[in-house]
């Protein structure tokens, strides 16, 4: 499960719209714009994400690490445990 420190990286990318990196725990990479935080049809908790102009959800508790791909002062790279 997230911690609350965790989570409030990803509410600073979505409320920025910070362009990131997010590298799954199943190796998987994903590049876009963090848009928002959204609850799937199963009422588990994602991060709204846009790749080339399509908004997909990404579960919070599928994602390693985010990387901002966009200087900022709030974080460059977080690790989720």
């Amino acid at each position: 499960m997230m911690s609350c420190e965790e989570h409030d990286y990803i509410e600073i990318a979505c409320t920025f719209q910070y362009p990131v990196r997010l590298i799954l725990t199943s190796g998987v990479i994903i590049e876009g714009r963090a848009l928002d935080t959204q609850r799937n049809g199963a009422r588990d908790e994602c991060i709204k994400i846009e790749v080339a102009g399509v908004e997909s959800l990404v579960l919070q508790n599928d994602i390693a690490r985010m990387e901002a791909l966009a200087d900022n002062p709030h974080f460059q790279v977080v690790l989720f445990s």
